[in-house]
């Protein structure tokens, strides 16, 4: 640990109970990052996302390498039980993929909404984070797991009723209309 880590994550508060309103965006997050960070922390940083590269590509972060493995088997699982569901192929679920990830994808798609489903998979999601916290509280891997769930957060935040039903409505016939080509 570095004492501008420590600086760091002093700064950030906490987001674990962010029912109503976040009291950072990820804006200020990364804002504040670039004031402490190396130059290749800040590359890795930069490449955040709640989408994993498909294929495995080192980060330099043990923490970030293990999570995008475990939402890349996610989206796998996830991706062939819907394939499976449409009685269509699909690509086949890597060997390191486990049973509760598994497990979490067959519950999901057996949802009878997609926005339960979506609650659900941010529930799990928020779960596996909170078994995967760096144990050294003020390291560079828990400034990548703080912006892990900065933006698991704000993705849920998203989230509308309506919206979601409407949007919902439009992929499916899409999917149903290229279905038919």
């Amino acid at each position: 640990m570095s004492g501008k880590q420590y600086y760091l994550i002093a700064q950030l508060p906490d987001i674990t109970n962010a029912e109503r309103t976040l009291p950072v965006t990820e804006s200020y997050y990364r804002d504040v990052c670039a004031r402490f960070l190396s130059a290749k922390q800040l590359e890795v940083l930069a490449m955040l996302s709640l989408v994993p590269p498909r294929t495995a590509v080192p980060t330099g972060s043990q923490f970030l390498d293990a999570w995008y493995e475990h939402e890349r088997n996610l989206r796998f699982a996830l991706a062939q039980i819907r394939a499976q569901k449409m009685k269509r192929d699909a690509e086949q679920v890597p060997s390191s993929c486990t049973q509760d990830i598994v497990a979490a994808a067959r519950t999901a798609v057996g949802m009878d909404s997609p926005l339960s489903a979506e609650q659900f998979l941010h529930e799990y999601r928020m779960s596996v984070l909170n078994s995967m916290r760096p144990l050294d509280m003020f390291s560079i891997d828990a400034v990548y797991e703080y912006g892990i769930r900065l933006l698991l957060v704000q993705r849920m935040k998203k989230f509308n009723k309506e919206t979601g039903t409407v949007s919902y409505h439009r992929i499916y016939d899409s999917i149903l209309e290229n279905s038919n080509d």
